[in-house]
């Protein structure tokens, strides 16, 4: 990394950030000097997350727990924003679900809270972040998807929807947004070493290495890295794109 903080003077939300992906952005957005606001479903695991970014880097970190999937979990982040620091910089939508079923056995539950919390949770995220930033004169918001939202995979029918839609909302908003000042991307991780991926059988975890072209697993780090680049002014030209980080991986 530099050595001068990329994030120095900006306040940042990150969705979903108590352990994995988000927990991987939030530190590494504490490390670069940002004012951070935390979210996640736990409320005491967010607040444990929160005193050990801040222990660590000696950081602004606040939390507020709430379920994405919720217009109102959005509207109180960005309303924390504003009670603290009269601003918002950076916002990033990664809280996410995966429910695997085979479409047949793809149930309503199952569809709903898919969609709720890595669509609408997103959209929420969005309409939230953007009213803010209009009047702060600008900021970059970032989406999390997913290599299935690109190409689809077997067995998630529900969870590529909602990531392809995730491809659609960054694209749309970046057209809107952008006289505003406000730039959005999006990040699309391939296989990815969190909780979530180790609980695959080893047959399916050894497939999914195969399929990698640089014979590796992707790291939470790996991803933050890429958030970092979009949050910071190094990308202050860049919006409406979909990145990759997937090490080269075929699915």
């Amino acid at each position: 990394m530099p050595d001068a903080p990329l994030l120095e003077g900006k306040v940042a939300i990150v969705t979903g950030a108590t352990r994995g992906i988000g927990g991987a952005i939030a530190e590494t957005f504490a490390a670069h000097g940002a004012t951070l606001i935390l979210n996640g479903m736990d409320g005491p695991a967010l607040e444990a997350a929160a005193g050990e970014i801040r222990e660590r880097h000696s950081a602004s970190v606040s939390a507020v727990a709430g379920d994405v999937s919720l217009p109102s979990t959005a509207n109180d982040l960005v309303r924390q924003a504003f009670s603290q620091d009269k601003r918002l910089d950076i916002f990033v939508n990664n809280a996410g679900v995966l429910i695997d079923a085979l479409i047949g056995m793809v149930t309503d539950e199952a569809i709903e809270r898919t969609l709720g919390v890595n669509l609408k949770g997103v959209l929420y995220g969005i309409q939230a972040a953007g009213r803010l930033m209009t009047r702060g004169g600008g900021g970059s918001i970032i989406n999390l998807t997913s290599i299935v939202g690109r190409f689809g995979n077997a067995g998630q029918l529900a969870y590529a929807s909602s990531k392809a839609g995730v491809i659609g909302a960054t694209l749309s908003a970046a057209k809107e947004l952008a006289p505003a000042n406000i730039r959005v991307n999006a990040i699309a991780p391939g296989f990815i070493d969190t909780d979530m991926v180790r609980q695959l059988p080893p047959e399916k975890f050894e497939e999914r290495m195969a399929s990698i072209g640089m014979k590796r697993i992707g790291t939470p780090q790996d991803v933050a890295n890429a958030a970092l680049f979009l949050a910071s002014d190094l990308s202050s030209y860049v919006t409406g794109q979909v990145l990759g980080v997937d090490g080269g991986m075929l699915i």
